[in-house]
């Protein structure tokens, strides 16, 4: 609102000017006062403000997770009512409404909460199907598409996670470097160096929190799917004998990655042909007929490696003793020119 206003909007950091908040004399008038000589001394601590897409990207971001959150605490509701009335949990799952009918030991006031938390249940979990098909149509746009390649070639990188770590880094191009991206994480270590003494802290947590989330979950994945990851965690579990502290070590450098691979549209140095092609491929198998445009799973894998710039035309690969298949090149790009579309 006020930006098509001034000819120049600065938006404070709040922490960084919170001598503002801790004076003795504190009004409106004194606040903009102190604002102004910080900002003619150029010393005024700003934060970036995102564009619109980004902004609309945060938002769906944390609907999402408002929605993860919300179906939690209604499925730790009913666990809760298991437990009060030592009742086991049937195969069929929570979900079960017939289940619940049956038991002669709750209440009918409480069947009566039950069925209500089923049914808020099931709506959350149809929006979070939607929101979810967003994402992953989102990320085959013209805005965030390529960008989300390039995440999606690195171990642990779904395209939840991809389109989280995108919303919260917005334009890569403004940090200078990759320790500036760990420092906006919160994932740096901090440091009390002072004379003599010099004490190593935990990490700063300052950051965006659902980046540092996207990160822990990508590394725990990472360190399941890919050799080197896992060889770095168990490297640093053994230093530090925790497995919470060993797995943010990795978080941290999975960001540099991803650092890499955005800032410089790089391939997954530590990543072979048949691990792009079979990450690709996971890929394919989370995105509906729909958002991927009327390709098949193992032609949207190959055209993805093609976007993704590895040149190579591999079709055959083995990944956990099973064989796998991706489309040729050839195909993929005739399968293109029939539906209209471009590489």
């Amino acid at each position: 609102m006020v930006e098509p206003l001034v000819g120049h909007a600065v938006v404070a950091h709040a922490g960084g000017v919170r001598q503002i908040a801790e004076a003795r004399v504190k009004t409106d008038k004194e606040d903009v006062k102190r604002l102004i000589r910080l900002l003619i001394a150029d010393i005024l601590p700003e934060v970036w403000v995102p564009p619109v897409h980004v902004r609309e990207l945060r938002g769906l971001i944390s609907y999402r997770q408002r929605l993860v959150k919300t179906g939690a605490m209604i499925r730790n509701r009913l666990h809760s009512l298991l437990h009060r009335h030592n009742l086991l949990l049937p195969e069929e799952g929570l979900a079960s409404a017939e289940w619940w009918e049956q038991q002669e030991k709750i209440a009918v006031l409480e069947k009566i909460q039950i069925r209500q938390e089923l049914c808020m249940l099931e709506q959350i979990d149809k929006h979070k199907l939607e929101v979810d098909s967003e994402l992953g149509r989102q990320s085959l746009g013209d805005v965030w598409g390529k960008l989300a390649l390039r995440l999606m070639q690195l171990p642990g990188m779904g395209v939840v996670l991809a389109m989280t770590v995108l919303s919260a880094i917005g334009d890569i191009h403004r940090f200078e470097d990759a320790s500036h991206l760990v420092g906006y994480a919160g994932l740096g270590a901090g440091v009390h160096d002072s004379g003599q003494e010099h004490i190593e802290k935990r990490i700063t947590k300052s950051g965006r929190r659902e980046l540092r989330w996207a990160l822990v979950e990508a590394a725990w994945r990472a360190v399941r799917m890919s050799p080197y990851w896992k060889e770095q965690y168990e490297k640093f579990l053994q230093r530090m004998r925790r497995p919470n502290r060993a797995i943010v070590v990795v978080a941290r450098k999975l960001l540099v990655a991803v650092w890499q691979v955005l800032s410089k549209a790089e391939t997954d140095v530590r990543a072979s042909e048949e691990d792009l092609a079979y990450k690709m491929l996971l890929w394919s198998w989370s995105l509906p007929e729909e958002i991927r445009q009327g390709l098949t799973h193992k032609q949207f894998a190959k055209y993805a490696l093609l976007r993704l710039g590895v040149q190579s035309d591999i079709t055959r690969f083995v990944r956990g003793k099973v064989p796998r298949r991706i489309a040729s090149k050839q195909e993929v790009l005739l399968r293109l020119a029939e539906l209209g579309l471009s590489c």
